[in-house]
């Protein structure tokens, strides 16, 4: 095939890729040439150049520390004596990615190749000698990295996690400007799958001048988060702007939202049983159908014959069932992903508050619901509260957590508010005060305290009245390694759900067993008063959640009942010496095969709550507003 043949085959297949990333038409033959035949020739026509920043000269002493940080450690100008032009259809430049990885393995990385290591440090500028090179590395990166995502169909959610990548000393060393001469965008070569970044000018450019890029090309120059999402390469400070939160707009807890119905007050009529029959259910949840074990319940293969619909898929039409079936059940209330989806979870919560934080320690309330900001929307205000943090020297650990996934996947904890910034352009994420100071449990196994916590089953009858319980047998995670406030890449140490991490021990521990070793690590802490307090939380919670119109907040069905799953963590309160509890999420359609092997009539006893209002004390407490 000819050259012509094969460069139209090359833009038939890479066409879609370089008009996403708006690369000039004219670039492109130069492109397939330079790809095709690996050629790096940036060095030609420009120069690599050390900085070198004078630490005596007077104006130096006035530069403070976070200014220093986002300081460049190299520059790149044009050193081509006609300078370069933006129509020349040779200006662009193949830049090669010198380390690709994922975050979870990026200091093992670092760790095995000294090689890498070393490179690493040159682009960063970490001293090699430093003894701390890999922590500083991990933690300089964030000004240099950049990243991009696989989509397929065919690939799992473990697959589509974001991959990072730092370019080569030519591509690392392109600088912010808010009026950049330059563009820089990853390229993926689909003939050999390996990934480059071209580099090309949007200016005419003379001898000397520096190349530039605008790293948030994506954001208008006039946006209020610009400021925040340049703070790792143009400090500013924040300090003065309000990271006091307010409710959203209705429309934000229905965008994205397919819409759900609910039903109107003449139809909220409590469903009519034959108690001389069993209830016919039908469940979509195995684990149900195999242990759900009561002659008061029968399994049906088909919803339209059941009483009880046991669904693990969104159910949202709540109208359309009060109107034509008022006398069968649904697991699921209208809206509850108010508590379901972590970002309303905090929204919901602060309605507990009468006012946002404490002025003095900047705790914000309620006190049992982490500090969390949305960093899509409240960005600005995440970032001045980070730096009145700081000022204040107050701890500034964070967990940031996407939205929509669960298993802990592209879950990253850090106290580098460049990296936290950063970490959004793989989607839309929320920033949650890391529990810096957890309560502990030993393991005698690993002769070591570590992290761990609390799971219970909630179980919702009615919104109004509000009628909850909780199972009184709680599960139990915990981590494999001491606890300790560094290497937060290491995830045995400091998360405790290990059911989908590879080659992890899953430590079991069963509610009764848990209760005695407590009472002997803990013999001044009642788990009982702790118990209480959670119960407190748990029905302020779902008072939040349920005193708030459609769509803020869960709808009454007198057909719905549902079972979540709230977990929990303990933080010490240093000032009092007490125990206090932390919601961390809610989970919709919880795994609860660990509970049915623990308990083989849990769901026997669920179901007789749920349907057939037979409570049982042994097994359910009830939740009301103080104990």
């Amino acid at each position: 095939m000819d050259g012509i043949n094969l460069f139209h085959q090359f833009v038939a297949r890479h066409k879609p890729q370089l008009e996403a990333s708006s690369v000039p038409q004219h670039f492109w033959q130069s492109i397939y040439r330079k790809v095709t035949t690996e050629t790096f020739d940036a060095g030609v026509v420009l120069q690599l150049m050390l900085i070198e920043y004078d630490e005596e000269d007077a104006e130096e002493t006035n530069v403070t520390d976070d200014e220093k940080e986002c300081r460049p450690v190299f520059a790149l100008s044009v050193a081509a004596e006609g300078g370069i032009r933006a129509n020349d259809p040779n200006a662009v430049f193949l830049v090669d990615h010198a380390w690709t990885f994922r975050t979870n393995i990026a200091r093992q990385q670092l760790e095995q190749y000294d090689d890498l290591l070393n490179r690493m440090c040159a682009i960063t500028g970490v001293d090699l000698e430093d003894e701390q090179r890999v922590d500083k590395v991990l933690s300089k990166m964030w000004k240099y990295a950049q990243v991009y995502t696989l989509n397929s169909d065919q690939l799992s959610d473990e697959d589509r996690q974001p991959i990072w990548y730092m370019m080569d000393e030519v591509g690392s060393a392109v600088v912010h400007s808010d009026e950049p001469n330059f563009r820089l965008v990853p390229f993926l070569h689909l003939d050999t799958q390996v990934t480059y970044s071209l580099l090309f000018p949007i200016k005419d450019c003379e001898q000397g001048d520096q190349v530039c890029r605008d790293f948030v090309e994506y954001v208008a120059k006039d946006a209020e988060e610009r400021k925040v999402l340049l703070l790792p390469w143009r400090f500013t400070d924040l300090t003065d702007e309000s990271f006091v939160q307010s409710e959203p707009s209705v429309e934000y807890f229905s965008a994205g939202h397919i819409p759900e119905t609910y039903p109107d007050e003449d139809l909220l009529c409590e469903p009519q049983i034959d108690r001389n029959d069993p209830l016919k259910v039908y469940a979509e949840y195995d684990i149900v159908r195999q242990h759900l074990t009561s002659p008061y319940f029968t399994l049906v293969d088909n919803s339209e014959d059941a009483d009880v619909l046991w669904l693990t898929t969104h159910f949202r039409d709540f109208a359309e069932l009060a109107r034509t079936t008022p006398n069968k059940f649904v697991n699921q209330f209208p809206f509850e992903y108010v508590i379901t989806i972590k970002d309303l979870l905090s929204i919901t919560c602060r309605r507990a508050a009468t006012e946002h934080h404490n002025k003095e320690t900047l705790e914000t309330y309620p006190t049992w619901m982490p500090t969390t900001y949305n960093l899509k929307t409240e960005l600005l205000q995440f970032a001045s509260y980070y730096q009145n943090r700081a000022a204040k020297g107050l701890d500034n650990h964070w967990i940031v957590k996407p939205w929509n996934l669960a298993r802990g996947l592209d879950t990253h904890i850090s106290k580098s508010l460049s990296q936290i910034v950063r970490l959004p352009t793989t989607g839309p994420k929320i920033a949650q005060k890391y529990i810096e100071d957890p309560v502990l449990f030993y393991r005698d196994n690993l002769s070591a305290k570590v992290k761990f916590d609390v799971r219970y089953v909630v179980l919702l009858k009615s919104v109004k009245p509000l009628e909850a319980f909780i199972h009184r047998k709680f599960y139990l995670r915990f981590s494999n390694k001491p606890f300790s406030l560094d290497r937060f890449d290491d995830y045995e140490k400091h998360f405790t759900v290990m059911n989908y991490q590879d080659n992890a021990e899953l430590h079991h521990v069963k509610c009764d067993d848990f209760l005695e070793m407590w009472q002997q690590q803990y013999p001044k802490h009642s788990w009982s008063d702790i118990e209480d307090r959670i119960c407190t939380m748990l029905y302020e919670m779902l008072e939040c959640a349920t005193k708030a119109p459609a769509p803020c907040g869960i709808q009454p069905c007198s057909q719905s009942r549902a079972l979540y799953a709230a977990d929990i963590m303990l933080e010490w309160n240093n000032k009092s010496n007490t125990i206090l509890p932390k919601l961390l999420e809610v989970n919709w359609t919880p795994d609860c095969k660990r509970a049915c092997d623990y308990y083989p009539d849990f769901y026997n006893d669920i179901f007789k709550l749920l349907f057939l209002n037979e409570p049982n004390d042994d097994v359910f407490r009830p939740l009301q507003k103080e104990y």
